[in-house]
């Protein structure tokens, strides 16, 4: 492989990290309180309210069901109205945020769904607010499931970071589909595979490693 096409490489890999990273903090800044929204409007939280319930539920159920490729050429409008322009790196991560926040917030709620009630129950008892129930009980004690879940969601976005590629969105995806697929160099399409699956392994193992610190500082 050449020098100019390992730089070709190197700078994919920098694309796709970026859109990874900043679309992921765009979705779990945006995915945690609609998560959190829908779990204490349930009919087991705290705020029990149907009509907000039913709302961002409906909601979130779009999102999660439209499949991305779909998602990415129907938000053009948006995607153009928020960053100026539906190419590029910056464009990309309009439709990966939008794709990845309702996965977390759908993530967030079942990892409250699967805290004890006694434990909200007592806090309750103790006149607590649901704003310190929400701050003090429900985020410490689903934390680990909310970053296994979440790691999850950037996992995916990974994936799709991939698909966004082959439409304009850059990184390695773009770089596969141009000089992989196109322009026949089955080197580059395996060495932009390979560092897929090494981002992916870093991001498992990282989420991995936080689940289980967050697992142990709840014990104590």
């Amino acid at each position: 492989m050449s020098r100019d096409l390992l730089t070709l490489l190197i700078r994919g890999t920098l694309d796709t990290l970026y859109m990874v990273g900043a679309s992921s903090l765009i979705a779990i800044a945006l995915g945690l309180p609609l998560g959190v929204t829908l779990y204490v409007a349930s009919d087991v939280g705290i705020l029990r309210n149907r009509p907000v319930y039913s709302v961002a539920s409906f909601v979130v159920n779009i999102g999660r069901s439209t499949p991305f490729v779909i998602l990415m050429i129907a938000i053009i409008p948006f995607t153009r109205w928020v960053v100026g322009t539906s190419i590029g790196i910056n464009a990309a991560v309009v439709p990966l945020s939008v794709a990845a926040i309702p996965f977390v917030g759908r993530v967030v709620e079942s990892s409250l769904r699967e805290i004890d009630a006694g434990v909200i129950e007592a806090a309750q008892s103790m006149g607590a607010s649901p704003v310190e129930i929400i701050r003090k009980v429900l985020l410490p004690e689903g934390l680990p499931g909310i970053i296994s879940g979440s790691t999850l969601a950037v996992i995916n976005l990974v994936g799709y970071s991939a698909m966004a590629g082959t439409i304009g969105g850059g990184g390695l995806g773009d770089i596969a589909v141009r000089y992989g697929y196109q322009r026949f160099m089955p080197d580059v399409m395996i060495a932009t595979v390979v560092i897929l699956v090494a981002m992916v392994q870093a991001v498992q193992l990282a989420g991995d490693k936080l689940s289980a610190l967050a697992r142990h500082d709840r014990k104590n």
